[in-house]
């Protein structure tokens, strides 16, 4: 039986734990040869000294899989583009991009520092956009030569991105951005023959362990069949979707979109705006949305 897989080339970034890692040994699984990329750094984003990427890529291996191990800074331009170069070297092209790497530094608004704000939206934020240009450019270099690819992008949101969390200010607007960030890229890579999705896991990972009881949360690699599937040649007429995924739940988001509307026909006055609003919002939600669809 082929697999789902069988011949195609991704990079999994932050693959060297968790979330991550689970997906590499998926896609592995269902015959992709993976650049397992993981900087090995602290929950924090503090560099450690260990080098996790090279046990995944040995598991891979031992279970007769490809994969090869990347240290790179997926947030710094150079070696984002190095990683991305480093697929095609090895493997001969790219197919698959999945941007998992982050961390947290969670602290309430008004007691968040600079430089946290900085460190987490640069490795979310930064971190999904600097391999996700290179790669775009690869595959629309690849279509104008007419070698066109059926590329896959999987990014990483989150319920904080979407819905919003309280002590989390910084990690939901950066999870936010990324959600935006794969509507945007659906719609203008799509004439390479370039899918983008993002996922919004929810798993039992350092990231969550310690912050609240994770004792009921899904393992991280109950996510990754879902990564799997969006990766593959048979995807192709799924974009620009944000899918949120609970153990055995999955839910497509809607995103923002138009609710109830007054349209004066001419310039608001002052007075007029809060008894109107409260009308509004008291009326509900339309259900009709405006991306994602």
């Amino acid at each position: 039986m082929t697999n789902l897989l069988d011949g195609r080339v991704a990079i999994v970034t932050g693959a060297g734990r968790g979330i991550g890692r689970a997906h590499a040994l998926e896609l592995a699984r269902h015959g992709a040869a993976v650049v397992v990329n993981d900087f090995g750094v602290s929950l924090s984003g503090e560099g450690t000294g260990e080098t996790p990427a090279e046990s995944v890529v040995a598991e891979i291996e031992a279970a007769g899989g490809r994969a090869v191990v990347n240290g790179a800074d997926v947030a710094d331009f150079e070696q984002a583009a190095a990683m991305v170069q480093q697929a095609i070297d090895t493997y001969g092209g790219l197919d698959i991009l999945v941007n998992n790497a982050g961390f947290v530094r969670d602290r309430m608004l008004v007691n968040t520092a600079e430089e946290e704000w900085d460190a987490v939206i640069r490795v979310h934020l930064k971190g999904h956009f600097a391999p996700l240009r290179h790669a775009g450019a690869y595959w629309r270099a690849e279509a104008k030569e007419g070698r066109q690819r059926a590329a896959r992008v999987i990014n990483t949101s989150s319920g904080a991105g979407l819905q919003g969390s309280v002590g989390q200010t910084t990690y939901s607007a950066a999870k936010a951005g990324i959600a935006g960030m794969t509507l945007v890229a659906a719609q203008e890579m799509g004439r390479y023959g370039v899918t983008v999705n993002a996922i919004a896991p929810v798993a039992r990972t350092r990231m969550t362990e310690g912050a609240f009881d994770t004792s009921a949360m899904a393992l991280p690699e109950d996510n990754s069949p879902i990564v799997a599937w969006l990766a593959s040649v048979e995807a192709g007429d799924v974009t620009g979707r944000v899918i949120e995924i609970d153990g055995g739940q999955v839910t497509v988001e809607l995103g923002w979109r138009h609710g109830p509307a007054l349209d004066l026909g001419r310039r608001w006055e002052a007075a007029e705006v809060g008894p109107a609003l409260r009308e509004l919002l008291a009326a509900g939600p339309d259900p009709e949305p405006v991306y994602g669809a």
